[in-house]
């Protein structure tokens, strides 16, 4: 049985993208909160992963936050469009494992205790 070269190459190839594994989207820039009352940036922080911090905060709104404070850390891509690490609640000073996970210019982040089985949402939309 003859079997060409171009059909080895095209099995090899498509057997090697079956490997490689979904990759998130990029999430990097400014988000804003479902509340209005702050913004967070994202970028890459070093071995994969991506964090965020505060980058404004709505005038005239109590918080015990503060701008540049660092409120998501190393959250690493775990599925398409998905990332987990952790998430700094500034509100009782707590860190959660923290997930995100973004659809099309809405990005949704979550901390959770237990597990993950007590988890706190919020919804961002992307400012730039």
């Amino acid at each position: 049985m003859f079997v060409s070269r171009t059909a080895i190459l095209a099995a090899v190839a498509a057997t090697a993208s079956w490997a490689v594994p979904a990759t998130a989207a990029d999430i990097g820039g400014t988000w804003l909160r479902d509340t209005g009352a702050s913004q967070v940036k994202f970028a890459s922080c070093g071995g994969g992963a991506v964090c965020g911090h505060i980058a404004w905060l709505k005038p005239g709104i109590e918080t015990p936050a503060k701008v540049g404070q660092k409120i998501f850390f190393d959250m690493k891509p775990n599925g398409p469009d998905s990332w987990s690490g952790s998430a700094f609640n500034p509100e009782d000073g707590k860190t959660y494992t923290g997930k995100m996970s973004l659809s099309g210019n809405t990005l949704t982040t979550s901390g959770c205790v237990m597990g993950g089985m007590i988890c706190k949402s919020t919804t961002w939309t992307r400012v730039n």
